[in-house]
């Protein structure tokens, strides 16, 4: 129960259609297994029902909430929400993200549109919900913020805006680590590499017209770690890390979850 009692949001806690499952997701089930109260936010509020029933099942606490990221007025309302059923924030969780599926293309042949829609569902979701959710942490004299960036920021990636934007939110995680740490509140930032997910697979296979197996075998193909893919439990336990009093002396830092992926960037 390395959370027992906390208060967590996590942003994106739905997941797209496909096999397996998302970060989000994953991430939530863990925290509630660990004893937070969750507020399970998504776009889909299906999808976020289903990861709340989930947690119910195995007798955790959970409430789903419907949110356009890109809106900063439904960021707000989510953090009002969390706070009025709960009573106060711990820790915020900032899992949404779109590249091929938000129209991400290479540099000549990006719209944009496309452009517009990454940064405002990659960043700017990631900063309005910063904006409303420090203050409480502020008062609380406590707080947690776990940002999930991307490998892509730090290697070899052809897409223009993920890029771009995961870059980015690295930069603003350290910023509200240095400025907030007075206030007891840490920041750190994940960056996931080849994962085997709903997001990183189905989406692949369905764009360019391959099978799921055809795209798992050539991302697995690319881990230097028993050429597998991580999942998302994989993620979900380094942020539970992250979450929790065992890394109450770690903020600002950027930690790839990547099966060894980094040592090769450049």
């Amino acid at each position: 129960m390395r959370l027992k009692d906390r208060v967590a949001i996590i942003v994106g806690a739905g997941q797209s259609p496909g096999e397996g499952i998302g970060n989000g997701r994953a991430t939530a089930l863990t925290f509630a297994r660990e004893g937070a109260r969750v507020l399970c936010v998504d776009y889909n509020l299906a999808s976020a029902q289903e990861t709340v029933d989930m947690i119910a099942a195995n007798g955790g606490t959970a409430a789903a909430f419907k949110a356009d990221v890109t809106k900063q007025s439904e960021i707000k309302a989510m953090v009002t929400d969390a706070q009025a059923r709960w009573s106060r924030i711990d820790i915020l969780h900032n899992n949404v993200g779109v590249s091929l599926s938000g129209g991400d293309a290479e540099l000549l042949e990006i719209s944009e549109e496309a452009f517009d829609r990454c940064v405002a569902v990659n960043l700017k979701s990631c900063v309005w919900a910063a904006k409303h959710v420090i203050p409480i942490m502020r008062a609380q004299k406590s707080g947690a913020i776990i940002n999930i960036s991307s490998m892509a920021a730090i290697t070899t990636y052809p897409y223009v805006a993920y890029k771009a934007t995961k870059s980015a939110m690295i930069a603003f995680t350290e910023q509200l680590a240095y400025q907030n740490a007075q206030y007891g509140i840490r920041a750190n930032v994940i960056l996931p590499g080849l994962m085997n997910t709903p997001m990183a697979v189905d989406t692949r296979a369905r764009e360019w017209r391959k099978s799921r197996a055809e795209v798992e075998a050539e991302r697995d193909a690319k881990v230097p770690l028993r050429q597998k893919m991580g999942t998302g439990w994989d993620v979900a336990n380094a942020a539970l890390f992250l979450a929790s009093d065992e890394a109450s002396f770690i903020t600002g830092v950027t930690l790839p979850v990547d099966g060894g992926a980094s040592v090769r960037r450049g």
